[in-house]
């Protein structure tokens, strides 16, 4: 039997998967045929597959570097309930622990060692690697290794040393959901990766929907609350960019009697783990946190993300929103946002820039992360499509048409409002202005304010003093999308004036245009309709419904009483599947996605017995 058939048994058996998904064969493919592999692959997709099946099938172990502590032992269990040998080496093991997994490494008992980054890179484990029978060396979240990524961690800068320095250098395999041209280049050379095979399955994940919703603070939370409440059977993510605000949306979840959990920077890291593992465990219904939580997380039946504030880029957003619906069933992506968002972003910008100030490059990178803001500000002002905008930022729009119709600026019908006039006189003021000033001043002199400020300045005086009609509050919103599209620049520091930008002359052009999402609340309203239709994600009805939720409690308890996360034992597609299926023989049993021989060993006589006892029982 060849190493590719050995694969796909493996598949079958451990996994009950019968075919691999779109990507994940040719990148094992290539793993075991010696080569290296850039797998930009999205949430939900596979990606650990593409390394634990090399890993069973090759003589030498898998090594994966993973950035979170917290989640190697879900990953553990995961590789072990499949069959496969697995352990984790990071600071949480006393140096017995360490001793005991590293004596099975040398004796070749092991499949998968997932290890941190900084656990690897340390001269000590280092010199150790070059004593093992290593086959492949995995490297996940790997946009972690640029500084043009999201999620930066200079540990991961080490990882291509190492790898140089083994005797007999394995194949490399890195993956990630989310990296740019520039990004997938530093992955490149950093890892020092030999003509790699380029796995790209495309950034699009359609079982996700997609809503932008424009809403000052005072409501934000109430808004979610009402979100929550109208899904009280869904897991989900509520992302906010302060760690206050993840204490004053927990207090209010909790406070209205949600099962909520929250994680933020400053909390011990045994209560962020305990919150995790909640969430996790189904035990908790949402997890309230910053950015810090989710990298990585398994948990594939998350139902929405949240997000109370804009993130800093794109690629922050779809990486964190892209933790919902990992299990391929539709999911809620919703962003609330307002200036406010846009001004505490700038800050933290300006204050990383501080602290790395005498770093080489700080300034260069600095900007990089302006221009990374504004196209997240772009999206929250387009008036075309949500899906269409985010895959065109990643270089991937062919294929797309031009409205996707499952997301809220499809379904609401937002309607694209022409605002050149007022970027015009907008641009004219600032190039007659003899030095630069803040928005909101900008906004008051061309909508002709009649402030002690604008007289005392003199800026009354100027040509393009009351040239725009409409009320200040909109021409903040065009200063603001104009600096998105590179129209003007608004500058860092703690005040902050605006400039002309790098694309200022197009506004001179005969045909310049600039439009801007308008969306009314009649509009806005059916639009909300047709997706909470739309997405609804348990497409089973009556007698199969109460079989599924039967199910949903059966694995829980083993869940629990096995100590692993439910998703572990079975996803909800899996659940899902059964209850349309209702298997009472192994064959059928075998026939349901995601069920292996190890899982019908495991499970299968409880669950097949519930399913009969269920179909046994008169319908009430």
């Amino acid at each position: 039997m060849g190493l590719f058939e050995k694969a796909q048994l493996l598949l079958r058996e451990r996994f009950g998967y019968g075919s691999f998904r779109p990507g994940q064969e040719q990148a094992v493919r290539a793993v075991l045929e010696g080569r290296d592999v850039l797998a930009v692959m999205p949430t939900g997709a596979g990606k650990s597959i593409c390394y634990q099946i090399p890993a069973a099938a090759l003589e030498g172990m898998a090594i994966v570097v993973s950035p979170l502590i917290s989640l190697m032992s879900d990953q553990v269990r995961a590789c072990r309930e499949a069959g496969i040998s697995a352990v984790f080496l990071n600071s949480t093991l006393e140096l017995e622990e360490k001793r005991q997994i590293t004596r099975a490494m040398l004796a070749n008992m092991v499949d998968v060692v997932y290890i941190t980054p900084e656990q690897l890179v340390q001269e000590r484990f280092a010199a150790y690697m070059r004593k093992l029978n290593i086959g492949l060396v995995a490297v996940d979240e790997a946009h972690c290794i640029s500084q043009w990524g999201h999620d930066f961690r200079p540990s991961y800068q080490g990882i291509g040393p190492v790898i140089a320095s083994l005797p007999q250098r394995p194949p490399v395999m890195a993956l990630t959901a989310t990296a740019t041209a520039r990004v997938s280049a530093d992955i490149r050379t950093l890892l020092g990766l030999q003509r790699p095979v380029e796995v790209r399955t495309g950034f699009d994940r359609p079982n996700l929907a997609f809503f932008v919703q424009r809403m000052p603070d005072s409501q934000k939370i109430q808004a979610i609350l009402s979100y929550v409440r109208a899904h009280p059977d869904d897991a989900g993510i509520v992302y906010c960019s302060t760690r206050k605000k993840v204490d004053e949306v927990y207090q209010e979840l909790m406070g209205a009697g949600v099962k909520a959990g929250r994680y933020k920077g400053d909390m011990a890291a045994g209560t962020r783990e305990a919150y995790q593992r909640d969430f996790i465990n189904d035990d908790t219904q949402v997890m309230v946190a910053t950015n810090a939580f989710g990298m990585g997380i398994d948990k594939s039946n998350v139902r929405y993300v949240i997000h109370h504030n804009m993130p800093a880029s794109i690629e922050a957003y779809y990486q964190e929103a892209g933790r919902a619906g990992r299990d391929g069933e539709p999911a809620e992506c919703i962003l609330l946002w307002n200036d406010n968002d846009i001004r505490i972003q700038r800050l933290l910008i300006d204050n990383a820039a501080a602290e790395a100030a005498e770093l080489e490059g700080a300034a260069q990178a600095g900007a990089g992360k302006q221009r990374l803001l504004s196209s997240m500000v772009s999206y929250c002002h387009t008036a075309g499509c949500l899906r269409r905008f985010i895959l065109g930022y990643f270089d991937e729009v062919e294929s797309l048409p031009e409205r996707c119709g499952n997301c809220g600026n499809c379904l609401d019908g937002a309607q694209g409002t022409d605002v050149s006039k007022i970027a015009v006189a907008v641009m004219a003021c600032v190039r007659e202005l003899r030095w630069p000033v803040g928005k909101g001043t900008l906004a008051d002199i061309v909508c002709g304010s009649r402030s002690a400020k604008i007289k005392d300045k003199d800026y009354d005086r100027l040509d393009s003093y009351d040239s725009v009609s409409e009320p200040a509050a909109l021409v903040r919103d065009v200063i603001e999308l104009m600096a998105a599209e590179g129209y003007l620049a608004i500058s860092d520091g703690e005040y902050t004036v605006v400039t002309q930008g790098p694309r200022a002359s197009e506004l001179s052009s005969l045909g310049f245009t600039l439009q801007m999402k308008h969306v009314s609340k009649a509009a806005a309203a059916k639009g909300a309709a047709k997706a909470s239709s739309k997405s609804s994600n348990i497409p089973l009805q009556g007698r199969e419904l109460e079989l599924f939720q039967e199910l949903r409690t059966l694995r829980k308890a083993i869940a629990d009483e096995d100590g692993v996360p439910p998703y572990v034992v079975f996803s909800d597609k899996t659940l899902r599947e059964m209850a349309s299926l209702q298997p009472t023989d192994e064959d059928a049993f075998l026939a349901v996605s995601g069920v292996g021989t190890v899982k019908l060993e495991h499970y299968g006589r409880q669950f097949m017995g519930a399913i009969r006892s269920f179909l046994e029982a008169p319908a009430e």
